[in-house]
């Protein structure tokens, strides 16, 4: 089986104030505090919750 690409996810900004779909979001990608990371594997589906909430996160290649 091949090697599945990762990506890491890290939470920048507060989720303070946004909507509650977008706060939902977040925990389902694994995300409770500001600064806190996780290493995720590439999915689209992963990819379409990143791209929801892209202005409360970072992402790197991990």
């Amino acid at each position: 089986m091949a090697e599945q690409k990762q990506i890491k996810v890290t939470l920048v900004r507060s989720t303070i104030g946004t909507l509650k779909s977008h706060r939902d979001t977040v925990r389902g990608l694994g995300l409770g505090k500001v600064n806190s990371s996780r290493v995720l594997i590439d999915t689209p589906e992963v990819r379409g919750m990143i791209r929801k909430v892209d202005y409360l996160v970072a992402v790197s290649e991990a």
